[in-house]
């Protein structure tokens, strides 16, 4: 759960700030498929890569946690 809503966020922060998921894996230093497999939450980044995550879209690393909970 928590890996798929982290890859959501980053997937929303991504097209907030008009990246392409190539452009995201330049500045992060990983490959496209890895965003994609990140961004479905099939797949999660390690702390490590967090920071550069965060860098890449402009934004503090606890906000690549900021998302609302979902009700069920």
């Amino acid at each position: 759960m928590l890996q798929r809503n982290l890859g959501r966020r980053i997937a929303e922060l991504r097209r907030a700030r008009k990246l392409t998921q190539v452009q995201l894996a330049k500045t992060v230093g990983c490959s496209v498929e890895f965003i994609s497999l990140v961004e479905r939450g099939v797949n999660a980044p390690t702390v490590s890569k967090l920071d550069k995550f965060a860098n890449a879209l402009e934004v503090e690393v606890w906000e690549l946690f900021a998302f609302e909970r979902r009700r069920k």
